[in-house]
């Protein structure tokens, strides 16, 4: 067969990995605090999702513990906010970002990853693999 013959031949496709596939699975430790340790009555656990972002996670995550989104997720601008916090400068030193609504968690509560705060990355397009460590925190808050 000569090189033109071989260029000729068309190409075979190979299946898609499904290690990479959209199906593919992720599996991360999930931590929890306070009232979320409280309402699923573990602190850790292993936890696998098909997809590999933190909103494929939440999602999934949800609709098995739909307790959880009311609990961690605001639903509003006003849900997100304390009425004790600092009001914000004018202008802001650096680059600062903020979730967009529906993808903020109300006061007091936070998602990370690997020890981050999920606004501090890609928000809730943060990319998770196997092994990251999700951590669903909402402190137990005493007031006098």
């Amino acid at each position: 067969m000569t090189p033109n013959q071989q260029a000729a031949e068309p190409a075979v496709e190979e299946a898609p990995d499904a290690a990479t596939g959209p199906e593919a699975e992720t599996t991360v430790t999930v931590r929890c605090t306070g009232h979320v340790r409280t309402e699923l009555g573990e602190y850790e656990f292993e936890y696998a999702f098909a997809g590999d972002t933190l909103r494929e996670f939440l999602d999934e995550l949800f609709e098995e513990y739909p307790e959880l989104q009311d609990m961690l997720i605001a639903e509003t601008e006003a849900d997100a906010t304390h009425s004790g916090w600092a009001p914000t400068p004018e202008e802001l030193p650096g680059t600062w970002t903020k979730n967009p609504v529906g993808e903020q968690t109300i006061a007091y509560a936070r998602i990370l990853v690997n020890g981050q705060f999920n606004e501090n990355e890609k928000g809730f397009d943060t990319t998770l693999e196997a092994g990251d460590r999700v951590a669903l925190v909402y402190p137990f808050m005493f007031c006098c």
